[in-house]
């Protein structure tokens, strides 16, 4: 029984679909921002993120529930929604031409070396922030069935209203039959304009109590959810004892949780890290194996992990598969330009089953 606990649909209209904001990601290579002269594009979001890697590398039916602005900037995002085989939904709005409201803005260099990436935001007038209960039909878009659904915590720190969208999204998912997984993703900048951290707590754990799958590392759970601190320290960044020491509290504080699960990464220079990752699931630990990355990019290797791990419990895998292909796609998208995938299913299965990179002929 794999995954038998929770009660994954074997069909459905949608294999997944996920609710956030969208983003522009500039990104100008390793010049640092205030230097730069040139950037590319790269169209983001934890969430679609997410649902992008499911459909491009891992071949399911995946949608997005998003805010969309009728302007080139969202014409853009739109476009890869397309080129990524996502489904769209979207609650639009209209630009007026001066002051949005607007696509948010993440700006992001690469870092290298010893010289570390820097991310900054703009997301004034966002209009995400503006999405609020009631904006999405969610018995039209879930009466076909939905397998999983999944939110995020950046998401839900983007006003007052954001938080009641996903849980209104996570209930029409669970009468769909949907697993519901949610990313604590947490981001003390986000927060401090939210509300700050008693705010941010409060309503993420208003939205657990409706999840199945928690992503997020021990400094995700103390901070966004006020779980205590493990009386087990770490010895290391790859030490999943502090991570595994909070399932209890967990699962004390929110019973209906089956599964958390979240990468392991030791930075030694921007560009050479040791990965690895662990899940707890139905009360067992599993960790990955740990592995050299030479990193190219490293935003959304999170979400490549997050991914990997949903693709391997919907097609059926074991817990411990299920990880291993979490942690192959999350390794292998740090090895890409941009935040979504360019893996082919085959790849990331070669190196969750101990590939290398030996030449392919």
């Amino acid at each position: 029984m794999p995954t038998a606990n929770l009660n994954i649909r074997p069909s459905g209209a949608l294999d997944f679909l996920a609710l956030g904001a969208m983003v522009n990601r500039l990104d100008p290579g390793i010049i640092p921002f205030r230097k730069a002269t040139e950037c590319r594009i790269h169209v983001s979001g934890g969430e679609f993120n997410v649902a992008a890697n499911l459909a491009d590398c891992f071949g399911l039916t995946t949608g997005i529930a998003t805010a969309m602005v009728d302007y080139p900037l969202g014409h853009l995002i739109a476009e890869r929604v397309r080129a990524m085989g996502v489904k769209p939904f979207y609650k639009y709005f209209e630009h007026d031409g001066v002051a949005g409201p607007n696509m948010a803005t993440v700006y992001s260099d690469q870092g290298q070396g010893v010289r570390a990436p820097v991310v900054f935001y703009n997301r004034s007038n966002e209009a995400a922030s503006r999405l609020k209960p009631g904006d999405f039909d969610w018995k039209a878009i879930t009466e076909g069935g939905v397998r999983w659904f999944h939110s995020g915590g950046i998401f839900a720190a983007l006003s007052p209203t954001t938080p009641e969208v996903i849980i209104d999204g996570m209930k029409a998912a669970k009468a769909a039959g949907a697993v519901v997984s949610f990313d604590l993703n947490f981001r003390a900048k986000l927060w401090q304009v939210a509300g700050g951290l008693e705010k941010a707590q409060d309503t993420l754990r208003r939205i657990v109590e409706h999840v199945d799958v928690l992503v997020g590392n021990e400094e995700d759970l103390q901070k966004g959810l006020g779980l205590e601190g493990p009386e087990v320290a770490a010895k290391s960044k790859l030490d999943p004892s502090a991570f595994f020491a909070m399932m209890d509290q967990v699962t004390q504080r929110h019973p209906q949780v089956k599964a958390v699960a979240t990468t392991l990464r030791e930075v030694h220079t921007t560009n050479r890290h040791t990965w690895s990752a662990v899940a707890w699931v139905d009360g067992k630990t599993h960790q990955a194996p740990t592995c050299e990355l030479d990193v190219l990019d490293r935003v959304g290797g999170g979400d490549g992990f997050a991914s990997g791990f949903i693709y391997g419990l919907l097609s059926g895998a074991a817990p411990e598969e299920a990880l291993k292909l979490g942690w192959a796609h999350g390794a292998l998208l740090t090895t890409f330009p941009g935040d979504t995938t360019m893996a082919t299913l085959d790849q990331v299965q070669a190196f969750a089953q101990g590939g290398s990179a030996r030449i392919q002929r």
